[in-house]
């Protein structure tokens, strides 16, 4: 199996109903407003995803349906966040099995694991499939970091590990990952407040949370980028800057699926112990999102550049 790592991949919201069962039908809505836009993968079972709080039964159905409704256009990928090496390798496999394309992987849940057993986690999941791999590296969200000697171990055996996530909130670590490892480690920027800089300076592509609110605004900055029109994927960039922002607040689940309500492509419904927004919370984060609305851009025809480029 291979993946295409460029494109904008959606970290995709998990939608509850009010008696907090999934709701195939909203997530139907959704990937098909994804798919429309044009992006180029799917991500399920992330933060966004609120994979902490899915079951293991839940988890095939969002990979199964995701894989049906996606029709072979886009890989669909499966964020594996475990706390065991033999739960990791049980979901790859599981995974597999359902019809995903690829995996994303976080380093071992809630034990700080050392440099070397991260390695050895990683090592031990990467053997037991043939799914390529984006390792997930954010340090200041899952408190251990993937180094760049770290990688380097990882890449000389393990040949489907192909992608990084990178969401240390570094940009200069895009440079340094490319002068030491060239085209053998795609960059995908996983920080929606970074990405427009992060593309510029060499990623492959983003894989985004605000997309699940506004998937069209997302990929024309990535599309707009990639042709070279800077002035005008940054002038969507700094309309959508208040909206991004949302990304990277520890209720950014309730957040981003509030704003997707208001784009109609989503539920605000999340799964305990996260509640709904309420009081002045809420109406400072939908005068946020409304306000925006108002001034929402026209956007070219993104998906015809390269024949207008």
């Amino acid at each position: 199996m291979s993946i295409t790592w460029k494109g904008v991949m959606p970290a995709i919201t998990t939608p509850f109903k009010a008696d907090d069962t999934l709701d195939l039908e909203l997530f139907k809505v959704n990937i098909e407003a994804q798919l429309h836009a044009g992006v180029h993968g799917i991500v399920l079972g992330g933060t966004l995803g609120e994979a902490s709080t899915l079951t293991d039964a839940e988890r095939r159905i969002l990979t199964r349906e995701a894989v049906k409704l996606v029709a072979g256009k886009v890989p669909v990928l499966m964020n594996i966040a475990e706390q065991t090496t033999k739960a990791a390798m049980e979901l790859a496999k599981v995974a597999k099995a359902d019809g995903a394309q690829g995996l994303m992987m976080l380093p071992p849940m809630r034990y700080n694991a050392s440099d070397e057993e991260v390695v050895a986690y990683f090592k031990a999941v990467a053997d037991s499939t043939s799914l390529p791999i984006m390792i997930y590296n954010n340090p200041i969200d899952y408190k251990i970091k993937v180094t760049l000697d770290m990688f380097e171990d990882l890449l000389k055996s393990c040949p489907n590990i192909q992608a990084v996530k990178e969401s240390t909130r570094d940009t200069t670590n895009i440079t340094r990952i490319i002068n030491r490892f060239g085209d053998r480690l795609a960059i995908m920027t996983g920080v929606d407040t970074l990405a427009l800089e992060s593309l510029i300076l060499g990623a492959e592509g983003w894989v985004a949370g605000l997309v699940d609110a506004f998937p069209a605004e997302t990929v024309a900055i990535y599309e707009l980028q990639k042709a070279g029109r800077i002035k005008e994927a940054l002038a969507i960039y700094r309309w959508f800057m208040p909206l991004l922002e949302l990304d990277i607040h520890p209720k950014l689940v309730q957040y981003i699926k509030l704003a997707s309500v208001h784009t109609g492509i989503g539920s605000e419904y999340v799964r305990a112990p996260r509640l709904t927004l309420q009081g002045e919370e809420r109406k400072r984060i939908e005068k946020i999102i409304t306000d925006a609305l108002e001034k929402r851009p026209k956007l070219p025809d993104y998906k015809q550049l390269e024949t207008l480029v």
